[in-house]
């Protein structure tokens, strides 16, 4: 090569370098445009830190993110290709690729509450299949308009940029725009530095929201959703502390139902509760006329008000304070159903006298083994003598064979489920008011509950225990030891969301 044909090499080589800059200036605007869905996805924040740390960090992790964008695509090929027309071309389609996928994932963050990555490949391939392919011609053509739109886009400021690249070098305000960016990020940093090492959930609470932040941690997900004891955490750190927000929204559409008995002879049913396994055992030998037949593997919380809450109330004791201090009955409760609780005085506000409306009865029995029983179906189980856990596994005896045994776990809002929904007919009523399983029909491999502040969240043998304080560990269902397992974002996602389904 001689020395014009390297003159001439360098000065494409250097008006490329240039225009990639002004090109990326150009995605970076874009780029933030788009990437605003994640900012509207989440409640705005509480407190005015909070506040100049989501605009400071949108503004430079977006603005670094397209940086480097450019920097491991655009820039290598300007350098080892360096043919303006070409370069322009294949530019504007990466650029297109990327900002696309941008905007796909701010949908799945706007829709799901988390970002793209192989786990949750199920749970994204479902939606994208029920709004572009299943939903309206409108949401196909949005989304292949946008796409188009965008190529366009960048076949406009690729050439833009270049065919104005002279008039574009002399403006002033470049190093000031590339500035602000730097010092947004550095800022952004030293503010989260900051916050974590004073407990700002305000400012932490935000680590997952951009894509490629900061990883997310139990901690950060429970102070996102407001599960995050403070109290707690607080006190082992000896911070100042506020409380949780666990308020209970009935349904506004409860469907009618009248509760005729879709199974002979299945309106009137008995939760029969021991107090020890002895008991029930000595209670299930005496039975000569009926017939029990076990379900394994029945989850239950070790405090034996949660456990109870769950059965009656079909939720989780995560709106038990609120249900309870108020006297709020069960949703699922209306004037066709008679309930009697003996033994149980926290639930005998519930307690309805029979009457000729009446069609369907459930007594809640504190029993032992002289209990007699003439229910047409019979749920019976001892309490949990383990303390030590926040969950116990053991056994479940039903009256009705017709229950499946299968490797699934069984918890106590499963009962009420399973009563209202197959028994009784009213399948819409209990999806609208409870979060059990319907033991007949449904063959739900996960599951969710909460007890004295523990958030229990379980798929299939593997149950997920995120503490008060944030830290969280995996147990088996089966066999109770702990299992090696990093923390499944995508599901405890859709299981705090499951969680909160009635909270305002």
């Amino acid at each position: 090569m001689n020395l014009a044909e390297q003159s001439q090499f360098t000065s494409k080589a250097s008006q490329l370098l240039s225009w990639g800059h002004w090109f990326t200036f150009a995605n970076i605007g874009l780029a933030l445009i788009i990437s605003f869905a994640y900012l509207a996805a989440d409640n705005a924040p509480e407190t005015f830190l909070g506040g100049v740390y989501l605009l400071i960090n949108w503004l430079g992790h977006i603005g670094f993110l397209t940086f480097i964008c450019f920097v491991l695509t655009i820039f290598p090929l300007s350098l080892v290709f360096p043919y303006p027309r070409h370069i322009r071309g294949m530019a504007a389609v990466l650029a297109t690729f990327g900002a696309s996928l941008l905007a796909l994932d701010a949908f799945v963050y706007f829709n799901l509450g988390y970002h793209l990555s192989s786990s949750a490949l199920p749970q994204i391939m479902s939606l994208t299949w029920q709004t572009l392919v299943k939903g309206s011609w409108l949401a196909t053509f949005s989304a292949g308009a946008i796409v188009l739109l965008i190529l366009c886009f960048e076949l406009v400021i690729s050439n833009f940029c270049w065919h104005h690249l002279e008039r574009l070098k002399q403006i002033t305000c470049g190093k000031k725009i590339t500035a602000l960016f730097v010092c947004c990020f550095a800022a952004s940093h030293l503010m989260h530095i900051w916050a974590d090492a004073n407990l700002n959930f305000d400012i932490t609470k935000q680590d997952n929201v951009l894509p490629l932040s900061y990883p997310t941690t139990a901690r950060s997900l429970l102070a996102k959703n407001n599960l995050l004891d403070i109290d707690l955490y607080q006190k082992q750190r000896d911070i100042k502390v506020t409380g949780l927000d666990n308020h209970y929204q009935l349904p506004t559409h409860i469907p009618a139902c009248r509760l005729t008995s879709q199974v002979k002879n299945s309106s009137n049913i008995d939760f029969l509760i021991f107090d020890s396994e002895q008991e029930l055992q000595r209670y299930i030998k005496k039975q000569t006329i009926q017939t029990f037949y076990p379900l394994e593997r029945f989850l239950q919380p070790t405090l034996a008000e949660d456990t109870v809450f769950n059965l009656v109330y079909g939720l989780p004791a995560y709106y038990k304070p609120s249900l309870l201090s108020e006297q709020i009955k069960p949703a699922w409760l209306n004037e066709h159903i008679q309930f009697t609780s003996e033994g149980w005085p926290e639930f005998e506000f519930l307690n309805r006298p029979a009457t000729s409306a009446h069609n369907a009865k459930i007594n809640l029995v504190r029993a032992s083994d002289s209990t007699q029983s003439t229910a047409d179906r019979i749920f019976a189980f001892s309490l949990a003598t383990n303390h030590v856990r926040v969950v116990e596994s053991s056994t479940l005896y039903v009256s009705d064979k017709a229950l499946r045994q299968d490797s699934n776990i069984i918890q106590p809002m499963d009962l009420i489920t399973t009563s209202l929904a197959y028994y009784w007919g009213c399948s819409d009523v209990a999806a609208a008011t409870l979060m059990g399983n319907n033991l007949i029909k449904e063959q739900a491999d996960s599951g969710i509950n909460y007890s004295q502040g523990v958030f229990i969240a379980y798929k299939k043998d593997r149950i997920t225990l995120i503490e008060p304080d944030g830290s969280f560990k995996n147990i088996s269902a089966a066999q109770g030891f702990a299992l090696e397992h990093k923390l499944d974002v995508p599901f405890l996602v859709e299981s705090i969301k499951e969680l909160k389904r009635f909270s305002p």
